[in-house]
């Protein structure tokens, strides 16, 4: 990133004057959930209306682009109103966490949805060095298709987790399984990796927000319903495996990674807060390692021993929660572990689980 930044003249700035110097504005606020699972649009909003503010100061056009993830609708209903005839876009973020920079350059589609055919135009052509499918489609079918997107990613991860529980009891590995299914190309190979489930930004608060527009229509979304309770069900089966082995109580649990997916530092919604909060219940002492995320963590759990992944190790039981490269050059003979990401080093423990294979 720091790379990048120094190839390109950009200035950061909290004065939204500075958009009266520019022709196009992207909003990429965030969209959290509500308690109720609902997108809580009150950033959106925030944004929109101080933008409006200044750009009735603008003479000539002004095209408003956003990018944050919308329920479908809100582009209608709360946007258009505030901004009062300006060009507006939705242009669907694809971005994974950790290689959003990657993926801006190397998109695999780019999705423009406008109410005015000229609007759609001229965010066409700022894409134009970009070799990759443009849709072209109206605001709320390109709301819709970032929920969609994140929706059955989402239902992909929780079918092969739910597959693997299965092969669990069967003594089968889901990871050959697994591949057997990925050669089909109408399944591929991709999120077909079985473990303790799916957390992060964009997955549950996509997932629930679709859910409860779903609901708030007058329909039941039973398959989606399905998939986020299993991933809320899965990181506890760590917890299970653990148990069938030791007593937790009084124990001294390890716990190696935090985040709820390698390469970023973020712990929203990760598998290791339910895991945490169970085992804490449960009576048991924590030590934890993750090279980025323990700061973060500590301020939801400061009871907890943040220490080195040795340390870690030389805990009663060891699980492990996220899949970070550096897991897989661990020593873990003569230790329990119970592992939820396919750390293939992890099998050399003198008892070792996983949780569904």
């Amino acid at each position: 990133m720091a790379e990048a930044l120094n190839k390109i003249d950009i200035t950061a700035t909290c004065d939204y004057n500075a958009v009266l110097q520019s022709d196009l504005t992207f909003v990429c606020v965030n969209t959290p959930s509500n308690d109720d699972g609902s997108m809580n649009g009150s950033y959106l909003k925030a944004a929109i209306t101080q933008l409006a503010e200044v750009l009735k100061k603008k003479s000539g056009h002004h095209l408003v682009v956003v990018r944050s993830t919308m329920t479908p609708g809100t582009m209608e209903q709360t946007v258009l109103p505030l901004l009062n005839g300006t060009g507006v876009c939705v242009n669907p973020e694809f971005l994974r966490e950790g290689k959003a920079l990657q993926d801006f350059q190397n998109p695999q589609r780019i999705v423009i949805g406008s109410r005015q055919k000229e609007d759609g135009d001229r965010l066409e052509a700022l894409y134009a060095e970009y070799r990759c499918p443009v849709m072209r489609t109206d605001l709320k079918t390109a709301e819709m298709i970032k929920y969609a997107s994140n929706a059955f990613l989402a239902t992909k991860i929780s079918f092969i987790n739910e597959i693997g529980n299965i092969c669990k009891e069967l003594g089968v590995d889901v990871y050959q399984v697994a591949e057997g299914m990925g050669h089909d190309q109408r399944i591929g190979d991709k999120f077909l990796n079985a473990g303790i489930g799916f957390g992060g930004s964009c997955f549950p608060k996509d997932l629930k927000g679709l859910i409860t527009r779903s609901r708030a229509l007058g329909y039941d979304p039973r398959i989606l319903d399905a998939v986020l309770r299993l991933n809320e069900h899965q990181p506890l089966r760590l917890v299970n495996y653990l148990e069938k082995h030791l007593s937790v109580s009084g124990k001294t649990i390890g716990l190696l990674g935090l985040a709820f997916k390698p390469g970023t530092d973020d712990i929203r919604e990760a598998p290791a807060i339910a895991v945490v909060e169970n085992l804490l219940r449960k009576g048991a002492r924590l030590r934890a390692y993750d090279p980025e995320s323990a700061a973060n963590f500590r301020q939801l759990y400061p009871q907890i021993e943040y220490t080195t992944q040795e340390r870690v190790l030389a805990s009663d039981a060891v699980l492990i929660v996220t899949e970070w490269p550096e897991f897989e050059k661990l020593d873990y003979t003569g230790k329990i572990v119970i592992d939820g990401r396919n750390v293939k080093k992890a099998r050399e423990a003198r008892i070792y689980e996983g949780v569904c294979w």
